[in-house]
């Protein structure tokens, strides 16, 4: 059942299922090919959308941590109904959290990769993860996008300072010591996205038009 889920034919079943083992069951579990598959979905996303989309370097940024990110793997993990396939131990009591389906979903790709290398790899990172509907990405986690757009950009470290101010949440976010942007809002999170929002505006709108 499993197999005809991925679409994949595991002559190696070990593979499959150490891609499969949280480490509270097993020290043979997926941690290793968890490092492996995080690289090659970096890479074959990104492969895929430079190939496929004319967008600018920001936005392509974007749509790659979209694509790779926790949530939507998680999201990706649910709809393959993959949880009951999961191995774990007692610890866990059968309680499946985000990160770990995210990194299970990155494990099977690194299992796929040793199994039938590259080329199969790249067709499945396609198919499951829906990589042809990327003109339908909306991306609303601001914090995130600015992140990558950052780190892929300058080398500063950055921080957000929020505050409550007259019953309102202040968000100013900062590069080094110098102050980007500011935002508002009613909790601090959303304070702090509508900061990164702002921030994002400022420093790659020009480029991205």
């Amino acid at each position: 059942m499993l197999m005809e889920i991925l679409g994949i034919d595991f002559k190696d079943t070990k593979l499959i299922k150490q891609a499969l083992t949280h480490p509270s069951s097993s020290k043979d579990n997926y941690q290793r090919l968890e490092f492996l598959g995080d690289s090659l979905l970096d890479f074959l996303v990104g492969e895929y959308l430079f190939k496929n989309s004319n967008e600018g370097e920001g936005r392509l940024t974007v749509l790659r941590s979209y694509f790779v990110n926790e949530e939507y793997l998680a999201e990706r993990f649910d709809a393959f109904d993959l949880a009951k396939n999961v191995i774990v131990g007692k610890s866990m009591k059968n309680n499946v959290t985000r990160a770990v389906k995210a990194d299970i979903m990155e494990s099977i790709v690194a299992a796929v990769y040793l199994e039938k290398g590259i080329d199969v790899t790249r067709q499945f990172v396609i198919d499951k993860l829906q990589l042809a509907n990327f003109n339908d990405v909306q991306d609303t986690n601001y914090k995130t996008q600015l992140q990558e757009l950052v780190q892929a950009n300058f080398k500063c470290t950055m921080k957000y300072v929020t505050e409550i101010e007259d019953s309102t949440f202040v968000s100013r976010f900062y590069m080094d010591e110098d102050e980007i942007s500011t935002g508002f809002g009613k909790d601090k999170l959303t304070a702090e996205q509508n900061a990164a929002y702002v921030a994002i505006n400022k420093l790659f709108k020009d480029e991205e038009e």
